[in-house]
């Protein structure tokens, strides 16, 4: 399989022109901030960009960042200007066609962004075995990963590597496509379905009890998107399949519970956070009014006092009393899109998802 997605995105894609599907597609509607951050990134690097969206978590700055599947480096490229010259972003590929590009535009981007060092650096190696990259236990702040878990052909092993190599409260922040159900074996082995995407997808629920075995004991639904199959011969292929594009994150956190318990603790967002004056949200479910207290369980107090925002919150109470399991909503996945005509726009509170395919007769490399 590893053979089959080094050909598909080094022989046969010579941009995302050649995508024959929208499930990993480009977006046009994109934030001032974030346009005038890709409009410092090199033309070659753009045109060979294959993920679903510009994932880009919170509060960046001074940050260790690894891309999984970094491809020419477009989002490398991105975060390497929000975490500025103290940060550094390291990007994993395993395609010889693609870190060349990536490589070739290292010093065009230091000098674009005008810095005295180069913060990006490439390496070839496969996202399963990053230990043989030499990456250290507990030593990156963030993994980002656009559109390319689903690619491999061992995900155990791919999230059990993420959680060695975070640091303690680091967090992996990537989009995705799950399947509504277990996709059949006969659809995995198909090479156009799996290079575009679809095939390698997990069923949702088996990825969260997957990542719940590694140690990310409470995975954190950002948002999602329901993702359309227009293309009439591969939908017939994919029968009642459904798919979502969708953003996770999941916190190397210790202590948590594996279900969400309720000791009547708050925290409260002091709204300083840049680009989130007046709240800020964890996850689909999880949002914080700037200067309100909030009640939160157990996991998401331990998490967040952990984790790298934790200066930008007060901590209230204690776990001394148990009230029993957190009342909060579940996630909820979008397999049915409503509007399958545009994406959302992609902002710095909404940077997650792959989009919807377009018609068969529209032009394949956006869906906006």
């Amino acid at each position: 399989m590893h053979n089959i997605v080094k050909d598909y995105y080094g022989k046969i894609l010579n941009g995302s022109q050649d995508l024959q599907t929208n499930a990993c597609c480009t977006d046009d509607n994109l934030s001032t901030s974030l346009k005038s951050i890709l409009a410092n990134i090199h033309d070659e690097v753009m045109s060979h960009y294959y993920g679903c969206g510009l994932v880009t978590p919170e509060l960046l700055e001074g940050c260790h960042v690894l891309d999984l599947g970094c491809g020419a480096g477009r989002d490398c490229y991105a975060i390497a200007q929000m975490v500025g010259e103290t940060g550094f972003v390291t990007g994993v590929d395993m395609t010889d066609e693609q870190l060349v590009i990536a490589n070739q535009h290292i010093e065009y981007h230091r000098e674009r962004f005008g810095y005295a060092n180069a913060n990006t650096q490439f390496l070839k190696g496969y996202i399963e075995k990053l230990a043989e990259l030499n990456i250290a236990d507990n030593s990156i702040d963030v993994v980002v990963s656009n559109c390319v878990i689903n690619l491999s052909p061992d995900k155990h092993a791919v999230l059990k590597e993420i959680f060695r190599i975070l640091k303690p409260g680091g967090e992996i922040y990537f989009s995705d496509v799950y399947a509504d159900k277990r996709v059949p074996a006969t659809l995995v082995a198909d090479p156009l379905l799996y290079g575009e995407c679809l095939s390698g997808a997990l069923y949702w629920n088996d990825f969260e009890n997957l990542a719940k075995s590694v140690g990310f004991i409470e995975p954190r639904l950002v948002s999602s998107r329901a993702i359309t199959i227009e293309n009439n011969e591969l939908s017939q292929r994919l029968g009642d399949l459904k798919f979502t594009s969708a953003t996770y994150r999941l916190f190397k956190a210790q202590a948590l519970e594996h279900n969400a318990q309720d000791y009547g603790l708050s925290v409260t967002y002091q709204g300083t956070i840049p680009a989130f004056k007046q709240g800020f949200s964890l996850d689909q479910v999880t949002q914080f009014a700037t200067n309100q207290p909030t009640k939160v369980s157990g996991n998401t107090w331990r998490t967040l006092e952990q984790s790298r925002f934790k200066q930008h919150f007060i901590f209230a109470g204690n776990f001394d009393k148990h009230q029993g399991i957190f009342d909060n909503s579940d996630s909820v996945f979008d397999f049915i899109s409503t509007n399958t005509s545009s994406c959302g726009a992609e902002t710095s509170t909404d940077t997650s998802s792959c989009c919807s395919p377009a018609a068969e007769s529209t032009p394949k490399t956006s869906c906006c």
